[in-house]
């Protein structure tokens, strides 16, 4: 029986990627961590908890360049980690 297929969802990685069911901004983030949303923006929480921690040990030995720079990839993964535990807060109760 040659009867047409209905199904449109778009087949791989390649293909979800192009058309993936998000919207917005949400499509910035890789496909990989959204499907594990929660662990990426605890890690990524963490990871700035590190980077501000160097950055405030810099300030003591004054080393105002590096500690500049560690405290803004601090300040970066920290908003970027909320904004995934976020999203995935408002994914769960929806």
């Amino acid at each position: 029986m040659n009867a047409p297929n209905d199904n449109t969802a778009a087949k791989g990685l390649r293909g979800w990627w192009l058309t993936p069911p998000r919207t917005g901004m949400q499509r910035l983030i890789l496909p990989y961590e959204y499907r594990h949303l929660r662990f990426f923006g605890v890690g990524r929480i963490a990871g700035g908890s590190v980077a501000a921690t160097a950055g405030v040990i810099c300030l003591a030995y004054g080393v105002y360049g590096w500690a500049a720079l560690f405290l803004v990839i601090a300040a970066l993964n920290l908003a970027g980690g909320s904004w995934y535990l976020n999203i995935a807060r408002s994914l769960r109760l929806s």
